[in-house]
């Protein structure tokens, strides 16, 4: 069996202010380097063989800190697993986009990544990294939105109708054939 950690990236002030983030490069803010290293902690008293990243900055940072903290090298960064494209909306609030668009944007060709593109990518990046990997335990850290899309493509019976949380952790694991979800966006770490 091989087991994937799913982590979401530290927050970052377009996370606090509400603005869609896609494949815009923001940083971590003060707040995401904190709940990256508090995951790190965590994850330190568990056993972990590699770290992949998404090649966005975010994320990279997240990796970064987890990395260090467990004596590992990011193994790589992996385009798959990148944010959904946000397309026009990218930069914007929702009020924003009301002011832009009006209130039915959401009914607009705006340039967004369709969801199923998204799963299809995730998916695919996911079960190339567990193949690489064998009986292995993997982290990777990625996005909100793509991290969601995945897990419906590869566990459709889950049930990913709440949003996961920054540093938020999610277990899978696979057995060669069938993929199951032992922990969906746990932020113990984080909870005072």
């Amino acid at each position: 069996m091989t087991t994937i950690g799913l982590i979401r990236h530290g927050s970052t002030l377009w996370n606090k202010e509400g603005r869609i983030q896609g494949h815009t490069d923001n940083p971590l803010d003060e707040e995401g380097l904190e709940q990256a290293a508090a995951l790190a902690e965590r994850l330190s008293t568990e056993k972990w063989d590699y770290i992949y990243s998404s090649d966005l900055l975010r994320a990279r940072q997240t990796a970064e800190v987890i990395a260090a903290r467990l004596g590992l090298s990011v193994a790589g960064w992996v385009p798959g697993i990148r944010e959904m494209d946000g397309g026009l909306l990218e930069g914007t609030t929702e009020q924003e986009l009301i002011e832009r668009w009006g209130k039915e944007w959401r009914t607009l060709e705006l340039g967004l990544e369709k969801n199923e593109s998204g799963r299809l990518r995730g998916s695919r990046a996911i079960e190339e990294i567990a193949q690489r990997h064998p009986g292995r335990h993997v982290l990777v850290v990625s996005h909100g939105a793509i991290l969601r899309s995945t897990l419906s493509g590869l566990v459709p019976e889950l049930d990913v109708s709440v949003f996961l949380k920054n540093t938020s952790l999610t277990w899978l694991v696979y057995t060669g054939t069938t993929w199951t979800c032992e922990l969906y966006n746990c932020v113990k770490h984080i909870e005072n």
